[in-house]
Parts: C-alpha cells; structure tokens; sequence
C-alpha cells in the first residue's frame, strides 16, 4: 500500500541515485567486516573485505556522474559521504591491519600508526587534493595498498618502517599520483594496467597458490603499480603547462 500521494514518490531516476547512494555508503559495512577480520588474525580475509571496498570505490563515482546523483538528491552531499567511507576503508582499517599483523616494530607501530592517521586527515582535508587533470597531489592515502604489499612481500618490521615513513612524507610532497578513474590522458593504459594490477593482486590473496604461480602474479602486481607511478612521476615531471 502506498503511503505517499503519487506526487510526492520518489521518480524512478530518484530511486537511481539513492541506490547508489546506498552502495557508496556500503563500504562502511566492507570496513567492518575488514576490521571483524583483522580482530581474528585474518589477514587475507581482511584484505579481501578491503579489496572489495576498493571495487565499490572504483564504481560508485561513475555511476553517480551517470545517474546525476547531485541534481536528483540535493539534500545528500555525496562527496563527503564518500570521503569518510574512504578514511575507513583506505587508512584507519588498514592502519589497524598494519599494526596488529606485526609490519611494524613494537616500538615504533603505535607512532607510526599515529602518522598515517594524521597524514592522511590532512590528505583528505585538503581543497586541493587534486589537478586539473584529475592527478592527486602528493601519496593519495592508499594505505590499503600499502598494506596489501607489506603483508605479501613479508619484507620484515624495519622495511615496514621505512616504507610507511617514506609515503608519510610522500604525503606533503607535490608530486602526481595516478587516479586510475578520473584520469583521462594516458588512456587506454592506465585501465589496462590498473586492470593488470588489480586482477593480478587481487589474485595472489588466494591461500592456495604455488610457488610459481605466486611469483609470476606478484611480478606482475608490481609491474602495474609502478607502471602507475611512473605515470605520475611522468605528469610530475611534464609540469602544468600541458595538463589539459
């Protein structure tokens, strides 16, 4: 039964863009269930949550430039909607992986935890976080990422440090990372690589790999994402004057 008079129903176009609304917001959920995970010590099922938030990530913003999300639901600021999903999904759940998987120094876990959470508060608050042309300026917060790698690779707690001290600073300094979405020059690359990159990565958190399978997916993981910051460091290096 209807409780609203026919003028007042949602349009169906409306109903569009609440969905997708809908599914944006679900990558909360994803974080939760991410965090469920790292609380019972499983890493892979922890970054399989995250990868899945990646995906929604990865679709919601073309679908709501499709659906017109801000002309249908104007009451809903969907950018900022999508920024705290983001802040759960890309930096404090990772974060918390980071330290209870043991990537880090005892002594120095908490601290370095600390200065991804504040490093990327300031990424995220920023008016500029983005060019003209859709680079992000300076590392964008993929804390999952990074995550993802130091648990893979097993590089060892000091590697660990220093890597997260590095994209720490990496943070302030301007130069250009890779949005593989917004980004349109370099295409058709950057989505073959981006979709190298994730198939391949999202592939290796299988627990049942071999030797040789594992080695070739993770030389090819490493292939797509330093093709993608090469890309960066290539928009970094052109400089502004043909950004178009």
């Amino acid at each position: 039964m209807d409780i609203l008079p026919p003028e007042q129903r949602p349009s169906k176009p409306a109903l569009v863009a609440w969905a997708i609304h809908v599914l944006t917001a679900s990558g909360a959920v994803l974080a939760f269930l991410s965090l469920l995970a790292v609380d019972h010590e499983r890493w892979r099922l922890a970054l399989l949550w995250l990868a899945a938030a990646l995906i929604v990530d990865g679709v919601d913003g073309p679908l709501a430039r499709w659906a017109g999300v801000v002309r249908r639901t104007p009451g809903i600021n969907g950018a900022t909607l999508d920024l705290v999903v983001d802040y759960l999904t890309y930096v404090f759940v990772p974060a918390m992986l980071i330290y209870r998987a043991g990537l880090l120094p005892a002594s120095y876990a908490a601290v370095a935890v600390g200065a991804i959470l504040v490093s990327s508060l300031y990424t995220f608050a920023r008016t500029d976080m983005k060019s003209a042309d859709n680079f992000f300026l300076g590392f964008p917060a993929l804390w999952n990422i990074i995550a993802f790698y130091l648990f893979i690779l097993q590089a060892g707690a000091l590697a660990g440090a220093v890597t997260v001290g590095v994209f720490v600073l990496l943070t302030f300094v301007p130069i250009h990372f890779v949005h593989p979405v917004r980004v349109q020059s370099y295409q058709p690359w950057i989505s073959v690589l981006t979709g190298l990159w994730g198939t391949s990565s999202l592939v290796l958190l299988s627990p049942d790999l071999g030797v040789i399978w594992q080695h070739a997916l993770l030389a090819l993981s490493l292939a797509g994402a330093s093709a993608l910051l090469a890309i960066g460091a290539l928009r970094t290096l052109r400089g502004p004057s043909n950004s178009a």
